[in-house]
């Protein structure tokens, strides 16, 4: 992660106004699972654990595009579950 990335994070999260223009139309793919038994991602919602942390503070954009990742993800998952 760049350090442009980072300052960005943590201007995000502790600005002033910062929960004003949170950004809560996506809802979270979460499902209160959250196992990572040796995978990057979590077996339950299959975003990473830099997904899950910054939910809150992404843009709607990055939002849409992290479903779109996880859906790929879960494909892959099941085709490799095949017997």
């Amino acid at each position: 992660m760049s350090m442009a990335t980072r300052v960005r994070r943590k201007n995000r999260r502790r600005g002033p106004d910062s929960s004003s223009s949170f950004d809560t139309t996506v809802p979270s793919p979460c499902l209160s699972v959250c196992i990572f038994d040796g995978r990057p991602y979590c077996k339950g919602c299959y975003r990473n654990a830099d997904e899950i942390r910054d939910w809150m503070i992404m843009t709607r954009e990055q939002k849409l595009h992290v479903l779109e990742q996880l859906d790929t993800r879960r494909k892959q998952d099941i085709a490799r579950n095949l017997p």
